[in-house]
């Protein structure tokens, strides 16, 4: 298997970006693995814009989206951008930073635990929300079945932690666990409504970022987050959408519950051994090969690329779609990121 230099391909087995991921993600045969990076600030600047614009305007998050997807040769178009859709939904201050993530300004529950204070997010009405919405129904127009479509929501322990603050949320996990669970209800009653409105817009797959949870104990992780989160990908699903987990950080030590919930794709963070999360995982789910952004990706060169997504290949096996372990950085020289997506065959 050579990412530099592949072997031909059997002309009837070639597919489009959508085929493949799809085929893949439903662990079925494909030609190449499918080429899924997740980009934000780096996709902002490649057009000539800022990461303030790319949050704030769908129409800059879509072309510089379709401009990536077309000239690295990506399979998915993407509408993450930042943490803050719903947040802002729940009736957040959210400050635009031209070349940084959005603030937001104090989190809505950071004073008091009362859900009252809360306004309810509305897909169709909530600002950021909408823009969001707006994101998917112009890929649609532009690319269905060309291009698979990501949205993106937040996780319920994610989400709790934006409305609380992290450091309140995470004490409300040990010292007032009704609390955290009933805000954690709470935002996946919203992450349900919000997915299943991109869903109708057109997307095929919801992200859904849960960095918060890398966090915590396995325990903590079982009793508290996981059956939340297993709600939420179960509406997600019932809904008609594939679900991709995305938890930052080292997760190593809740690789064994990922394998009970309801996912089709898991990303895992750099730090996590992909051959022993194989082992857990089984040949059920897909993964994205987990390669290290910065240092792997950023400082990387073609040929050091293209050899450590093989590696990550030749350890995890299928079914695998190619990327890092999150977002590529800003910086990032354009021949290292279309490293990550030279073609490489789909070993049977």
């Amino acid at each position: 298997m050579n990412a530099s230099r592949p072997k031909r391909l059997n002309r009837s087995l070639l597919l489009n970006s959508y085929q493949r991921y799809m085929a893949v993600a439903k662990r079925e045969k494909a030609d190449i693995l499918p080429r899924v990076p997740i980009l934000m600030q780096f996709a902002a600047e490649h057009i000539g814009s800022n990461y303030g614009a790319f949050a704030s305007d769908y129409r800059v998050l879509v072309e510089a989206n379709l401009r990536c997807a077309e000239e690295f040769g990506f399979d998915q178009v993407s509408t993450i951008s930042d943490p803050y859709r719903e947040t802002q939904g729940f009736g957040a201050e959210i400050h635009y930073v031209r070349d940084g993530v959005p603030r937001c300004v104090r989190p809505p529950l950071g004073n008091a635990k009362d859900l009252r204070l809360l306004k309810k997010p509305n897909p169709r009405r909530s600002t950021r929300m909408l823009d969001r919405l707006r994101a998917v129904e112009a890929y649609k127009k532009a690319v269905h079945h060309t291009y698979s479509i990501l949205g993106w929501v937040e996780g319920p322990a994610a989400e709790a932690a934006d409305l609380r603050g992290v450091t309140n949320f995470l004490m409300d996990l040990v010292l007032d666990a009704p609390f955290a669970r009933e805000l954690m209800e709470l935002c996946v009653e919203v992450g349900i409504a919000f997915a299943k409105a991109q869903i109708d817009a057109g997307a095929d797959t919801i992200g859904v970022g849960d960095a918060i949870a890398s966090q915590v104990s396995p325990d903590l992780y079982a009793e508290m987050i996981f059956p939340l989160e297993q709600r939420l990908f179960e509406g997600i699903k019932t809904a008609g959408g594939l679900v991709r987990l995305h938890i930052c950080g080292d997760t190593t030590h809740l690789v064994p519950c990922f394998a009970r919930l309801p996912v089709d794709i898991v990303d895992l963070d750099w730090q996590v051994d992909m051959a022993k999360a194989r082992e857990i995982l089984g040949r059920g789910k897909a993964m994205v090969a987990n390669l290290d952004p910065a240092n792997a990706v950023k400082r990387g060169t073609p040929t050091s690329i293209q050899k450590a997504l093989r590696d990550v290949y030749k350890a995890a096996g299928n079914p695998l779609l190619a990327g890092a372990g999150c977002e590529i950085p800003p910086g990032t020289a354009a021949e290292n990121l279309k490293a990550l997506c030279a073609p490489i065959r789909y070993q049977s």
